[in-house]
């Protein structure tokens, strides 16, 4: 069966496109013709900072031909005429923002191509007035869907009730480089090799909580003092306010920041260096950080917001606060301590092994090309 995939991929940054371009290998490796429809740009160039997702970005003859441009209608009729061309047996859509629900639409009533929506995200993180109507553009779009998490699951039941969904869940991520020793990371990043190390990764936005995290380093400082906290990743809010708030808290001593796209290479570093990975979200669906710090083996301490809870084996290989307030968090992040004192390093990874055996992108291939292909064979 032909597959036609509408999402961004590669050289887009961020978590969608990586999740898009393995769940393409992982459905090829099944046997499926999947035919990428990919994103030019999600986003115009003056809305975003350097090194975010999204953007048209310099080198675009990296993008081998892909003229999808979300914010640019003309270019999805292009979209729709590729699709007539190519006539695929479904096609599969990734999802996570209202600002897709339009463009959906129009290529399922301009095709009849029947689609199946990969779903990150139902509800947006930054939610709008318009979103109720976005959902309900997509139920009207919709001939299956994917969910990811039991939250995102709920939430679409309560608005399409009736559009058949498969729930599965966010396979696990292998490291892309040969990981580094603890003791050549920290000495490349100038951390004590004795010292407790909590990494913060990934896209820096409101909802994800640093300030939370910062708000809690008084309280774990006093527990453990020679802590470090590294904080990698694109800031979409200023940076300046963070080492402001970074400064009144009185933590300078304690916090490094490294701002900007974390390469491969310097996320293999980052996570070689760390002791557990910090997710203080205010809210969440599911996160592929979670599953990036499980593939480096490090255990990862969350907030019970959405659906991060679901991917935690608590006191295991994690840790989930009781709320999502700075002293919850520091609470947790004690509570990690307390068992790593007690706990050998092995004996988490391989909790952390035995907890995602069965999350890998094989056996998540396998259960969405079912689905597809039976959602592509009703009449």
């Amino acid at each position: 069966m032909r597959i036609a995939f509408i999402s961004p991929f590669s050289p887009l940054k961020g978590g969608i496109a990586r999740f898009s371009g393995m769940l393409r290998e992982a459905l090829h490796g099944r046997g499926y013709a999947v035919t990428p429809v990919a994103f030019r740009a999600l986003y115009p160039d003056f809305l975003l900072k350097s090194g975010a997702e999204g953007g048209l970005g310099a080198d675009t003859a990296l993008f081998n031909g892909a003229s999808l441009v979300l914010f640019n209608p003309f270019t999805w009729y292009g979209a729709v005429r590729r699709l007539r061309s190519l006539k695929p047996g479904v096609l599969l859509v990734a999802y996570w923002s209202g600002f897709l629900a339009p463009l959906y639409f129009v290529i399922r009533r301009l095709t009849g191509i029947k689609m199946v929506v990969l779903l990150h995200n139902f509800s947006s993180h930054e939610s709008s007035l318009f979103e109720p109507l976005m959902q309900r553009l997509l139920a009207a779009s919709a001939d299956g869907v994917l969910t990811l998490s039991g939250t995102v699951t709920q939430e679409v039941r309560a608005v399409m009730p009736d559009i058949p969904l498969l729930q599965l869940f966010h396979p696990l991520y292998e490291p892309d480089c040969k990981s580094l020793s603890v003791q050549d990371a920290r000495s490349t990043l100038n951390l004590d090799i004795h010292s407790p190390v909590l990494l913060f990764f990934g896209y820096v936005r409101r909802y994800k909580g640093l300030d939370t995290m910062l708000r809690a380093m008084p309280a774990i400082l006093q527990r453990e003092p020679a802590l470090r906290l590294v904080v990698a990743g694109h800031f979409h809010e200023s940076a300046a306010s963070y080492r402001t708030l970074i400064a009144q808290l009185g933590i300078d001593g304690s916090v490094d920041l490294y701002p900007g796209y974390v390469s491969s290479e310097r996320t293999a570093l980052f996570f070689a260096a760390a002791d557990a990975v910090v997710l203080p979200y205010r809210s969440a669906t599911q996160s592929g950080v979670v599953q990036l710090a499980y593939g480096h083996g490090l255990p990862v301490i969350v907030t019970p917001a959405g659906a991060l809870p679901e991917m935690v084996c608590h006191g295991k290989t994690g840790w989930v606060a009781r709320d999502c307030s700075a002293a919850g968090f520091a609470e947790a992040v004690g509570d990690f301590f307390d068992c790593r004192q007690n706990v050998e390093l092995e004996a988490i990874r391989a909790a952390i092994e035995a907890f995602n055996s069965d999350l890998s992108w094989e056996a998540f291939a396998e259960a969405a090309g079912s689905f597809l292909e039976s959602i592509a064979a009703k009449r």
